[in-house]
């Protein structure tokens, strides 16, 4: 038998066992779907979006306390200052209570809920709503009332 024939006979044999190889990683990963979010990751998700507004909210509570006085005016400034405070509050509220609920593994490694904590989850994706909506309002309306000010100077 020539060796050549056989050196190109293995490396036929090789090179159509990676094709093989290839196409079924291919095929098996295309085939694999986006499994949608848990509801714990939705939960997550919220949180996480609005944890970074927490610094803008010392800022604009920096901004409006010097406006902030017993006149009508320094009373509205007051009020989103207050406002902004509340929902700072809100947010370190929700992740204390969240984390007193929910461990590590349920929380980052998707461990399986109990039936109690299910409901709980529930609950918390309501509240962690909330907290969002009061936190980007606050924001919302301290950055319109400030920029009001600015106007009228």
């Amino acid at each position: 038998m020539n060796i050549t024939f056989l050196y190109r006979t293995i490396a036929r044999r090789v090179i159509l066992a990676a094709l093989i190889s290839t196409g079924i990683l291919f095929s098996t990963s295309c085939r694999e779907e986006k499994q949608p979010p848990t509801q714990m990751q939705t939960v997550m998700a919220v949180h996480d979006s609005v944890m970074p507004k927490m610094s803008e909210i010392g800022r604009l509570v920096a901004e409006l306390k010097p406006l902030a006085d017993s006149t009508s005016e320094g009373l509205v400034y007051r009020k989103a200052m207050e406002d902004l405070q509340a929902a700072h509050t809100s947010m370190m509220d929700w992740m204390q209570g969240f984390g007193e609920r929910f461990d590590y593994g349920e929380i980052m490694e998707g461990k399986e809920l109990s039936q109690q904590k299910q409901t709980w989850l529930e609950e918390e994706e309501v509240k962690v709503k909330e907290m969002a909506e009061q936190v980007k309002s606050s924001i919302t309306q301290a950055r319109e009332l400030l920029e009001s000010g600015k106007e009228g100077n």
